[in-house]
């Protein structure tokens, strides 16, 4: 999958920290990637304030991934250790409100629920959610929180997966299953239903930004205001970094060997996501599917494309958004991107080549 290197951390703490590559899916699942795969979050793996820099840098592990928290102007009356508990906390609950990994978590009793009941659910849960059914509907459905059971057919979900080519009945048979339009959310008292007994929903594809959301507001709400948080690639910045510019992002080219870039980005109070499909596949007699699954037609992409990024206010927008655009294709997902305003940069095909395209937004990214 891409990469977005955090040149500022590489440049002034390469010696300090051994990362220095941030990666954006391990694994991606259709319209979701592999946040929330695990059932439990690991504690803090690092927190330090990098000598001579000013620079605060948290490193752990949650949601079947890793993260990053880099402070240029961390409150001194916090502390290191203080904040890196806070921020274990904060993801702690977004797994276990939006896990479908934990039995007990608000996703999975909905999962397990009957059509028509109403499940409680957090604020948060109900936001996300919200989000995800508005995305949803922008996107024409490109982003489908129900899509779960196509990803699994076709053998991209957990467990080792048969990775065969399914049947058009077949696909005609879980296509049934799934439609996010089936999910029926309720803003007051939260409370989230379905009309099918059979449908169930992964936030993976959009919970992964809200946990970056969740970690930024509260790092704003401690008057920290330079600062760059990353899970599992999703980001989202704040101010300058501890040189005084913007951060600066690099976009991996979606090639099978790591570490070449195809883009630098500078953030400064965005957030920024990639989705890609060039490192999770399988062939059958010469045709290549991809992981990433069409929930209109229930069949993995086949266009050119081989990732989208997208710079947005919010990571979970971000998050879902490189993912819809990802499904949309290069002509359909450039134009959505145009008529809405989306900045998104796209990396295509060509032949044995790599084009690269972008919309207006995007653009107007770059000249920041």
């Amino acid at each position: 999958m891409p990469i977005a290197v955090d040149f500022d951390r590489a440049a002034r703490i390469k010696e300090e920290m051994m990362r220095h590559l941030i990666s954006r899916r391990d694994v991606l699942k259709g319209a979701q990637s592999l946040a929330l795969t695990t059932p439990l979050l690991s504690l803090v793996g690092c927190q330090e304030l990098v000598a001579g820099s000013g620079l605060t840098v948290i490193d752990g592990e949650t949601m079947g991934t890793t993260y990053s928290v880099k402070v240029a102007d961390a409150p001194k009356a916090l502390g290191a250790k203080r904040m890196a508990a806070d921020i274990d906390r904060l993801l702690e609950t977004v797994n276990q409100q939006m896990s479908t990994y934990r039995s007990d978590s608000e996703l999975s009793r909905f999962n397990k629920a009957g059509a028509g009941t109403w499940i409680d659910v957090s604020p948060d849960t109900a936001t996300v959610i919200a989000e995800a059914g508005r995305l949803s509907e922008l996107t024409a459905g490109a982003f489908d929180t129900t899509v779960g059971p196509l990803v699994d057919l076709w053998g991209f979900g957990p467990g080792d997966g048969s990775k065969s080519v399914p049947s058009e009945t077949q696909i005609a048979g879980v296509r049934d299953k799934i439609g996010y339009r089936n999910v029926q959310l309720r803003s007051s008292a939260p409370a989230v239903s379905k009309d099918q007994a059979d449908i169930r929903i992964d936030l993976s594809g959009i919970a992964k930004g809200f946990g970056v959301d969740k970690i930024a507001d509260y790092l704003l709400q401690t008057g920290a205001k330079r600062f760059l948080v990353e899970v599992g690639g999703d980001m989202r910045s704040s101010g300058l970094n501890a040189n005084g510019k913007a951060w600066q992002i690099g976009i991996e080219k979606p090639l099978t060997g790591r570490g070449q870039l195809q883009q630098i980005v500078p953030l400064s109070g965005q957030a920024m996501a990639t989705s890609g499909d060039y490192r999770i596949f399988f062939e059958r007699e010469g045709t290549r599917y991809s992981h990433i699954v069409n929930p209109q037609t229930g069949r993995p992409v086949t266009h050119a494309l081989a990732s989208v990024t997208v710079v947005a206010e919010t990571a979970m927008q971000a998050d879902a958004l490189s993912t819809a655009l990802f499904v949309l294709g290069p002509d359909a997902g450039l134009e959505l991107a145009k008529f809405q305003s989306i900045a998104a940069f796209f990396i295509a095909k060509d032949g044995d080549d790599l084009r690269a395209f972008s919309s207006p937004a995007f653009a107007d990214v770059l000249k920041a």
